[in-house]
Order: C-alpha cells, then structure tokens, then sequence
C-alpha cells in the first residue's frame, strides 16, 4: 500500500541569508493578501478566494530582486485563504520579518512539487541551489510539495512529502496504553516511558534565563524537545512493530492544562503520542482505537470489581501499588488501568461500528 510521509532535513547554514531573504519576500505577500482581503471584506462583503488573491498576486515574482517564483506566491495565497477559512477570522496576524521583534514571524517558505528538484546531492529551487544533510536518500523518492521552515535558533529545515511503501506489522498481539505525568505512557505489558523531559533541565534553563543567556535558553528548549520526540518516536515505533492493535486512554491534555498539573501535562507529550501511533498504525495495517477510561484505575483488571481497596479520588494518587479485596490480585496501579483499557478495546472491536 503506497502512503505519503514528510521527511525533515536540515539545511547548511551557509545558506541561511539567502533563505531569510526569500522569507521576507513570502511575508510581503502575506501581508498583501491579509490586507487586501480584509479591505474586501469591510469595503464589499466579498471574502477572497485563494484563486482571486492568485490573480492579485500575478507578476510579483517578476519584480526585480525578487527571489521567489510564481509556485510560492500561488501556494502562499492559498495558504492564507486556507488560513481563514479554517479560523473562521476576516482578518489573520501580520507576519514580522524584523528578527530583533518580540513578534518575529518564523522563517516559512512553501512551495509546489514543481518547484523543487533534486540533483547530485543538493536542493534546486528558485534559480538556487541548496546543500543539506541528506540522511534519507532523497533521490530515491519521487518530491512532492512542502516547505522550507525555520526554527527558533535560525536553523533551516526542508520539509517535503514524499510517497512510500507502507510495510504491514508483523505483530499478532495488543496492547493497552495508560497515560500519565509522572511516567507519560505505561503499556498492559509493563512498558514505561518517563514523561519529565523537561523537568530535568529546569534547573539549567532557570540559570540560563537569570543570566539572560539568549542563545542558551533556545539550545535547551531545543534539546527538549528533540529528545521528547526521540523518546517517543522510539516507543511508538516498536508498539506498531509488536502489534496488531493498540488502545489508548482518551485521557484529555486540553482540559487538564488549564489546571495546575498543566506543566506536567505539556512535558508528557501525550498530543504527540497520539498523533504518532494513528499515523504509524495506519501505514502499517494495525488498529488503533481511542477508548473510554473511566474507571480503568479503579477497576480489578483481574476480577473486573471495583473492590474498597482500589485508589480513588485525589487522595488515591499517592497510591502506586494495591491489592484487590476481592480477588488478592496484586497490581501495579498504571499496568492495572492499562490492561483495563486493553479489554475496553477489545470490547469496542466486538461490538463493531453500527450499519448506518
């Protein structure tokens, strides 16, 4: 079964320079499009489409000292119509090219799969040729559209989708996944990943913020989140590869980082999680479901009671390990939820989805 992918490669800085040029040209248009379509709007009650900006926009990249061509200028209009559709908004942010600005716009240029080719170990795009860091093989893929982006240290990526082979799992089992903070993901097997990526460099990204130290402060965030995604990516990975079903808690981080617990909530990274395992199980044949889990923690994974003993409530959360009065099982209080959650699954599979 053939899928598309996006792959991500980091572009040499040498490059940087004529990459923030063209960004400041794709914020010009931009620009132009939110203005224009806003005075539409008030002045005529006509919302702009993609296409109409397009023909607004025709013979921008023939100016002189302009670096981009007419593939960008399009796909940047339609972008912004994209944009305000999905925002429901007349009027989106302006985006800021001054690098010294609190506001500063990263560096965004995207751009049609005609527009990008790949030759003898670089990038051709706008009359440039673009060296980078090629740890995929690009000339093995057919390049599809995409963007070249910036990061918050200045770095350049490119970001291209491409078609692949999907590769169907080889895993016959399934597996139930608790979500948690202190530990962001335990599986009905007994498999852990710690969610504190964060939590173990507050302390020096605290000092490098007392110190004001810029650069620093946006290498550690950085370091962060890399290894937030590793981490993650790793774990996700091997689940698809091991099995042929896989069920998570519909456990909520927008609800809960709005409360206390909303540090801990960002750091586990469970958003991410979620995204990676439905992408990763369709590409490789494997259910994936989402289910209910209320009372998974409270619940004998053994007998299915909700004996005295369980933990419960708030008070309960000190609760790491407990014994069922009911059944003497012993359990370990998250592999417990996510065995729970694992039968839950199965029970979504048998009942199936209703005939409309």
């Amino acid at each position: 079964m053939d899928c598309t992918k996006t792959l991500r490669l980091r572009i040499k800085d040498k490059h940087a320079k004529v990459l923030a040029l063209m960004a400041r040209e794709v914020n010009q248009v931009w620009n132009f499009c939110n203005e224009t379509s806003h005075r539409a709007i008030r002045e005529r009650h006509q919302w702009l489409s993609g296409y109409d900006l397009q023909k607004l926009t025709n013979g921008f990249s023939q100016c002189d000292r302009i670096h981009i061509g007419s593939p960008t200028v399009q796909q940047v209009c339609e972008d912004y119509a994209k944009v305000r559709k999905q925002f429901k908004k007349a009027k989106l942010r302006w985006r800021i090219s001054n690098p010294q600005s609190s506001k500063y716009s990263l560096g965004w240029i995207p751009f049609k799969a005609r527009a990008l080719q790949y030759k003898a170990g670089q990038i051709a795009f706008a009359g440039h040729r673009f060296c980078l860091w090629d740890s995929y093989g690009l000339a093995d893929y057919e390049l599809r559209a995409g963007r070249f982006s910036q990061d918050s240290r200045g770095r350049w990526y490119l970001n291209v989708v491409v078609k692949v082979q999907a590769q169907a799992s080889a895993g016959a089992a399934s597996v139930g996944i608790d979500l948690g903070l202190k530990e962001a993901a335990v599986t009905s097997t007994g498999e852990r990943i710690e969610g504190r990526f964060y939590r173990k460099l507050e302390c020096k990204l605290g000092i490098a913020q007392r110190a004001h130290q810029k650069h620093r402060i946006k290498a550690i965030h950085a370091k962060i989140a890399n290894q937030r995604k590793d981490v993650l990516h790793k774990f996700s990975t091997e689940l698809v590869k091991q099995n042929a079903a896989i069920f998570v808690g519909d456990v909520s981080s927008a609800k809960l980082v709005t409360t206390k617990m909303a540090k801990s909530t960002l750091d586990a990274g469970w958003a991410m999680l979620k995204t990676m395992l439905e992408y990763k199980s369709h590409q490789a044949g494997v259910v994936f479901e989402v289910v209910n889990e209320s009372y998974t923690t409270q619940t004998c994974s053994c007998c299915g009671a909700i004996p005295a003993s369980s933990p419960k409530g708030r008070a309960g959360l000190r609760i790491r390990e407990w014994k069922c009065s009911e059944c003497a099982a012993e359990h370990d209080r998250d592999v417990n939820a996510a065995r729970n959650i694992l039968a839950a699954g199965h029970r979504r599979l048998a009942v199936g989805i209703p005939v409309l």
